[in-house]
């Protein structure tokens, strides 16, 4: 009869521990980064005064907050690429990171799949935490949502990536997929878990006021933690009942957000970001020694030097502004091609490059993307509808804001879009509507990414065109060079002169 009763005894307490929290009280911590690129070590903004980030310190301030309070560790997507840290060796090394980390979840960026299909699916088999894509139909292993059971609440997490993916990378790494509106994946999402979770957490890459339309749009959501558009929320938002948080980029800040819940409600919440730098805090030992060991292997291939500028050069802005790192970019790319012309995406650089002397690491981290040059014959309406397509995202950075050279502009952010671009001269002269010009960019763009139409208008317009695998032929292409990177021929440039010191030129003029 003792063993009867014991039996019964310990039976209700394993069903009282395991039982989900339907009333009472509840605490949870969601720690979480978002658009970590590969940034694993230190780095120094032009804009700072010190050395922001490194993974190895913000790996011990998440041991430190995971001792006060059950928690959750998220990542908001683009993760694997960026970086050379994380480029090198596609991403293999940010996925070993993040499991030494203990990560819970991670929903997939638009970066996410720069590498191709093949190699995102093997990164996903490596990871030690579910890869989350509720609105990504036709790629294996990963999961529209996750259910967590932690200090006995059902959390359940729903991963969502931009529907623009397929304009966000090129083509052939997207092909045969297909990507749902994100309202539309999560609304039939919390229609299968109605009541399985005690919690809804959206793991979005979507971007602050995407994520701020989702909440208003979609009932049911709790907190939304957000990534892609790389803004520094400091304090949480709250859109009806959902609470909207997003950690700024490349691991600068660990964002922090503590929810106490009672009768499965949220009844209070706080959040905050924690700056990470050197010193800010004990540094995690095993994240330190696998940072170290991918660093040596990066430094032994690119740290040597290639060149010297006399003058920083702005990366930082060139998502809203003509910059002196674009105009130089883009001079490299209409003198390698001959072209009259040369536009590229801010997108395409990614950090800046301070004064003094340049190592070949220096360009692969500012040029990161596998692009190669073309030129294409376009007629000025078709450049002009270029120009207007990559101011459009004003006042709002976006990766589509143009740098060029051989041209200039005057732009008015007030204006509507597609009537921003004013008084455009090309040499010189009049931009002539009917008249032919030489345009060059790089692939990416002739194959319509970042929403860039005007390049293959041009291209179809020339008898013969022919887009397949990611190969571009045209009578209208008249440069194409798929061995060599534009990185390469950045850094050829930079050999062959004792230093630079580019300006800006006034090719972009911001009018009323």
């Amino acid at each position: 009869m003792n063993r009867l009763r014991l039996f019964f005894w310990c039976l209700l307490l394993i069903l009282w521990l395991a039982a989900p929290v339907q009333a009472g009280e509840a605490a949870l911590r969601l720690l979480h980064i978002n658009d970590f690129h590969g940034f694993a070590e230190p780095y120094q903004p032009l804009a700072a005064p010190e050395l922001l980030g490194g993974m190895a310190a913000l790996a011990g301030t998440v041991d430190r907050l995971r001792a006060e309070r059950p928690t959750l560790l998220l990542a908001a997507g683009d993760m694997i690429q960026g970086n050379n840290w994380a480029n090198l060796f596609q991403g293999k090394s940010s996925i070993e990171l993040m499991n030494a980390m203990g990560f819970d979840a991670m929903v997939l960026g638009n970066h996410e799949f720069d590498f191709g299909q093949q190699v995102l699916t093997e990164r996903i088999k490596e990871a030690r935490f579910p890869v989350l894509g509720a609105n990504v139909r036709g790629l294996g292993l990963i999961k529209p949502y996750v259910i967590k059971k932690v200090n006995g609440l059902r959390v359940a997490i729903i991963g969502v990536v931009t529907a623009d993916t397929p304009t966000h990378t090129s083509p052939k790494n997207v092909a045969g997929l297909k990507f749902s509106p994100p309202a539309e994946a999560v609304a039939n999402c919390l229609k299968e878990l109605k009541g399985k979770a005690d919690l809804v957490v959206v793991l979005s890459h979507i971007g602050y006021q995407e994520d701020r339309a989702l909440a208003a749009q979609v009932p049911g959501i709790d907190v939304i933690v957000g990534g892609h558009s790389h803004t520094k929320v400091t304090t949480p938002e709250r859109i009806n009942q959902t609470v909207i948080v997003q950690a700024w980029e490349h691991g600068k800040v660990l964002g922090v957000l503590d929810l106490d819940l009672k009768d499965g409600k949220i009844v209070k919440y706080s959040g905050r970001l924690v700056e990470i730098k050197p010193g800010s805090g004990p540094v995690d030992a095993k994240v330190l020694e696998i940072v170290a060991r991918y660093s040596q292997q990066v430094n032994a291939l690119l740290d040597r030097p290639v060149g010297k500028t006399e003058v920083d050069l702005n990366g930082e802005q060139v998502r809203l502004r003509e910059t002196n790192l674009g105009d130089l970019v883009a001079d490299i790319m209409r003198r390698a091609t001959g072209a009259d012309v040369a536009l590229l995406n801010g997108g395409t650089i990614r950090t800046s490059i301070r004064r003094g002397e340049i190592k070949a690491k220096d360009i692969y981290t500012v040029l990161p993307f596998d692009n190669y040059l073309v030129a294409i014959r376009m007629t000025g309406r078709q450049l002009k509808q270029a120009l207007e397509h990559g101011v459009s995202g004003l006042p709002e950075g976006s990766g589509r804001f143009p740098q060029v050279s051989g041209l200039s502009f005057n732009c008015s952010r007030g204006a509507p879009p597609g009537s921003r671009v004013r008084e455009v001269l090309v040499g010189g002269q009049p931009l002539q509507p009917g008249k032919v010009y030489v345009v060059a960019t790089h692939d990416f763009l002739a194959a319509g990414g970042d929403g860039y139409r005007s390049f293959g208008e041009a291209l179809k317009a020339g008898t013969g065109f022919r887009l397949l695998g990611g190969a571009l032929t045209s009578k209208n292409l008249v440069y194409n060079n798929p061995g060599v990177w534009l990185r390469d021929l950045v850094i050829d440039y930079l050999k062959s002169r004792p230093a630079i010191s580019p300006a800006t030129e006034g090719r972009i003029k911001e009018v009323g």
